[in-house]
């Protein structure tokens, strides 16, 4: 416990040095957010059942960072590590692969539960979001979420021979599943089309759990949703174990 421990507090220290996973993390949701807020306001609209844009942003947007930080921030990190010999030599120690796993894993989950804190303390505390959910349910949810989109990401990372390959691929994967999952527009302002195709995207149906559970319906209401999820995680799981290289 005390080897995990120690990792753990230093890749998060690691974590937090690189500027482009922290902004996107903890500062773009926000960011977003005033944007949003200064184009839509808070006003109920009727093709949202009465929502607010600033009502349905909050949750979906946590569900961005969170696809933005599996797809990107972690594929990248991962194969940096890789190329300039750092797995290599975590691998030679008696650190056992798993403890480096769980405290790898540890700080891009704590540093987007942070992110998404600060979105939800913004949305109502600035925007005055309506929120009718259980807090529990709507914090166990994120936490689910993230296993599914950052093993996800690990598991891309074993695919992706260089980081170059990781920056390229991870934005070619994210851009169009923020755009089509309905985390950046709402899926009911979009063409019927569009809402077939995003049924088929893993952020969808994070967007529409996270969604649900802000506004008070029950994880029984989206089996579809987290059977997805929990597929994408049990896949990347074996996709962690037959792909996953350290050097």
């Amino acid at each position: 416990m005390s080897a995990f421990m120690k990792l753990a507090f230093i890749q998060t220290k690691l974590y937090l040095r690189e500027p482009i996973g922290v902004f996107f993390t903890l500062a773009y949701g926000p960011m977003l957010l005033i944007m949003m807020g200064f184009i839509f306001g808070s006003e109920p609209q009727s093709v949202l059942n009465g929502l607010s844009q600033m009502d349905i942003s909050v949750p979906s947007y946590i569900a961005m960072i969170i696809g933005i930080g599996g797809l990107t921030a972690i594929p990248i990190g991962v194969t940096t590590r890789r190329e300039t010999g750092v797995l290599r030599r975590f691998y030679a120690t008696p650190l056992r692969p798993m403890t480096y796993f769980l405290a790898d894993i540890l700080a891009p989950f704590l540093v987007t539960l942070l992110g998404a804190i600060l979105l939800i303390a913004m949305g109502l505390l600035v925007y005055h979001v309506r929120f009718y959910g259980n807090w529990l349910s709507i914090m166990a949810g994120i936490c689910f979420c993230m296993l599914s989109f950052f093993g996800l990401g690990y598991a891309l990372s074993g695919i992706f021979p260089s980081t170059r390959v990781a920056v390229v691929v991870g934005n070619v994967l994210v851009i169009p599943m923020v755009m089509l999952s309905g985390a950046m527009v709402p899926l009911e302002v979009m063409p019927a089309s569009v809402q077939n195709i995003a049924n088929y995207l893993p952020l969808t149906h994070a967007v529409y759990l996270l969604r649900g559970l802000w506004f008070g319906e029950p994880w029984s209401q989206h089996l579809v949703s987290v059977a997805v999820l929990a597929g994408v995680l049990l896949i990347s799981m074996i996709g962690i174990g037959l792909t996953f290289k350290w050097e």
